[in-house]
């Protein structure tokens, strides 16, 4: 298995994604820096984590979208390659087109930095199938633009399709319908505001966010 994690000016949970791919998966992973143009071949997984590319300027994701390397991770997540982008990621993602919406600063104005309380919405993607419909978790947040955004057509089509990933459960960041997490058509891309890499053994306070990387085990290798 092998696994790149994209690294922008201003990334700050590039380590803690690949230590949590490495631990868990097993993967061969490499921290990819936004400059370079490809990405290595045979890929099975390609993360984009959390931060403040470019210390959010403009809006958060809007400058690394625009990164050489994005247009690869675009076309490699066109091809079926799962991509998971956390935070910061998230808001990458739709920056680039790869999911719908938009992550706005949150409701209240603050920054908001706990553990949440999570509604696993769907359990059959690649990323979710090691938990069970309906399941509460908990993964910390850490973010200023969490709270998703998408109109009424967008977010009944996302209802629709059974491509809500995560749930928070109860209001968090002003996010519509408390969307947590979503996954793209073809369920390869997930993008999630809370931190899975950040909840992986009891010294952290708890595992719940391991069962996403053992997923991918199931899916990829």
């Amino acid at each position: 298995m092998r696994a790149a994690v994209i690294q922008f000016p201003g990334s700050n949970c590039d380590r803690d994604m690949a230590v949590a791919i490495r631990q868990i998966t097993g993967a061969d992973t490499r921290i990819m820096w936004h400059r370079e143009t490809e990405l290595p071949e045979k890929l099975d997984l390609i993360a984009i984590p959390g931060g403040f590319s470019y210390g959010d300027y403009l809006r958060s994701g809007a400058m690394a979208a625009r990164s050489p390397i994005m247009q690869a991770v675009v076309a490699t997540a066109h091809r079926g390659v799962p991509v998971l982008g956390v935070c910061n990621g998230f808001q990458i993602l739709t920056e680039a087109g790869l999911l719908p919406g938009a992550l706005m600063r949150n409701a209240g104005i603050r920054f908001v930095c706990r553990n949440v309380q999570l509604t696993v919405e769907n359990s059959q993607s690649t990323f979710t199938n090691q938990y069970e419909a309906g399941q509460s978790i908990i993964c910390p947040v850490a973010h200023h633009d969490g709270n998703y955004f998408a109109d009424d057509e967008t977010l009944n089509r996302l209802e629709g399709d059974g491509r809500i990933a995560f749930r928070y459960a109860e209001p968090v960041n002003g996010s519509a319908r408390n969307i947590a997490g979503i996954l793209n058509l073809s369920g390869n891309v997930l993008g999630m505001m809370p931190h899975p890499e950040r909840m992986i053994e009891p010294l952290q306070g708890g595992s719940d966010g391991r069962r996403l990387f053992e997923g991918l085990i199931r899916e990829i290798a």
